[in-house]
């Protein structure tokens, strides 16, 4: 083995000793944890007690006729659907706003990325507050307290606080497009939309495909909302899929029965991710 080959190993394992920290948190964290949820699925332990039974595949055959998983299904396609196109639509017009860098600029940009700093707890319980008191100023109900609405109410909260980070994050992909091509479009006479259309989407291509699957998971693991400004209510209207799981593996004490459910939403949620992802960098690379 000669000297450069020596150098190499010892450089790559540097850097595995770097991340490996990472992994062992990752393997302990993440996989064990996935592994044991796994065997749990196919029995019908309760989470308390030292025993439990094998039962095959009647947890996963419950599912499919438990009709109770249609409301946080429909609830979590809804909130995951409006986040994500609201969010990045309104960063995207924020980012192009202040991407002229135009006076007080800054405490434009501070006011809509602060509310990313505060927790989501937090950001309940403040919009809790103004949905019951400052609405009823104006003689407006809560949304909270309507099945209809609930939703769209707990959208408004992670859209409040969200939209700030995908100004940030466009803003950094709009400050990339170098400013030749917007004057050579102007020469040719182009307008807004079609500098817009020619320009600005080809080249921040990226940014969508990090911003787009990244708010599709956030919202297919929308928890904290549903638990702490509504519990699931009323009448199961904002119950969410990461709140039903939770549900049955701690208050209904189903662990076998929710960690089954956990199992196939969680091959949702790969699947799906992974068909975004291809298909947002495809249309990345055709751009």
């Amino acid at each position: 083995m000669n000297s450069a080959t020596k150098r190499k190993i010892r450089r790559e394992l540097g850097d595995f000793v770097f991340v490996l920290p990472a992994i062992i948190v990752f393997i302990l964290v993440i996989i064990i944890p996935m592994i044991a949820g796994i065997r749990y699925s196919f029995t019908d332990w309760n989470g308390m007690s030292k025993q439990m039974n094998f039962v095959g595949l009647k947890n996963y055959n419950t599912i499919i006729h438990d009709k109770d998983l249609i409301k946080p299904i429909c609830n979590t396609a809804l909130y995951t659907v409006v986040t994500t196109v609201v969010i990045n639509i309104l960063g995207l017009v924020f980012a192009m706003m202040v991407v002229n860098e135009f006076r007080s600029v800054n405490v434009i940009k501070s006011i809509i990325f602060v509310p990313l700093v505060v927790s989501l707890v937090l950001v309940s319980y403040m919009w809790m507050y103004v949905y019951s008191d400052f609405f009823s100023l104006f003689g407006l109900e809560s949304p909270l307290i309507k099945e209809k609405t609930v939703m769209i109410g707990l959208c408004a909260m992670a859209i409040w606080k969200e939209t700030g980070l995908a100004m940030m994050i466009y803003l950094a992909a709009l400050k990339g497009v170098p400013s030749d091509y917007y004057e050579a479009a102007t020469i040719d006479g182009a307008g807004f939309w079609a500098k817009f259309k020619n320009i600005t989407i080809p080249m921040i291509a990226p940014a969508f495909t990090y911003c787009i699957p990244y708010w599709i998971a956030g919202g297919l693991r929308m928890y904290d909302y549903s638990y702490v400004a509504t519990n699931g209510g009323p009448n199961h209207a904002s119950e969410s899929m990461a709140y039903y799981i939770y549900e049955y593996l701690f208050p209904y004490n189903k662990v076998g029965y929710g960690q089954a459910v956990a199992v196939i939403y969680l091959i949702v949620c790969l699947v799906l991710s992974q068909i975004v992802t291809r298909s947002l960098r495809k249309r990345e690379i055709e751009l």
